[in-house]
């Protein structure tokens, strides 16, 4: 199969209070699962079946929606499941708080700008920290699009669709991506996807 559910890399209850364990029940074992589902059924027999989800989601990206957004959706998802651990937020590693400071204008204004932008990404999508030309960017992508389908490089994404938050946060999404990236990034990871991507 092409396309699979990696197990969380916590417990479901790991990120209580800030993402409660009934969110990453319905996210992961539902939402997240059914894209995997649909996504290999819709690929059975498809010349990119058994292909990297990566090389599937590029290759179908504006040209077989049903596939790409089944197969860019798992892609994000598991980058997002992955992009957080219990206790995460507080400092940044150096090399990469450098990198903020250089190309984003400081910490404090990289998260206000991240805020703002997964708070102006008008209905469902996506909020990213991105490589791209050798600077650092933000980005907001609706629906299933992701960095890779624009020449850029994820190195942390925060998912702005309602069922990500809609249980712990209503509708104050400006709440939840402050929770997100004060209390839930592993800031570690974002430093080593940035390493890897240099």
């Amino acid at each position: 199969m092409a396309l699979e559910l990696p197990p969380l890399p916590y417990a479901h209850d790991a990120l209580v209070p800030y993402m409660s364990k009934e969110t990453l029940e319905f996210h992961h074992d539902k939402h997240h699962a059914a894209y995997v589902t649909n996504g290999n059924n819709l690929l059975k027999g498809h010349a990119l079946e058994n292909k990297p989800i990566e090389e599937i989601a590029k290759a179908s990206f504006g040209k077989e929606a049903g596939i790409f957004n089944n197969a860019a959706q798992v892609w994000n998802h598991t980058f997002f499941f992955d992009s957080m651990k219990p206790k995460g937020g507080g400092a940044l590693p150096g090399e990469l708080e450098k990198r903020i400071a250089s190309d984003l204008g400081g910490v404090d204004k990289f998260k206000a700008d991240f805020i703002q932008t997964c708070v102006t990404q008008f209905g469902s999508g996506w909020g990213w920290l991105v490589a791209k030309g050798g600077k650092l960017e933000l980005m907001k992508t609706p629906n299933a699009e992701n960095p890779m389908v624009h020449g850029a490089t994820a190195l942390l994404t925060c998912d702005v669709w309602e069922h990500a938050y809609y249980i712990d946060y209503r509708n104050r999404r400006p709440d939840f991506v402050k929770a997100f990236l004060d209390n839930m990034v592993d800031w570690g990871k974002v430093a080593q996807r940035l390493a890897a991507a240099k």
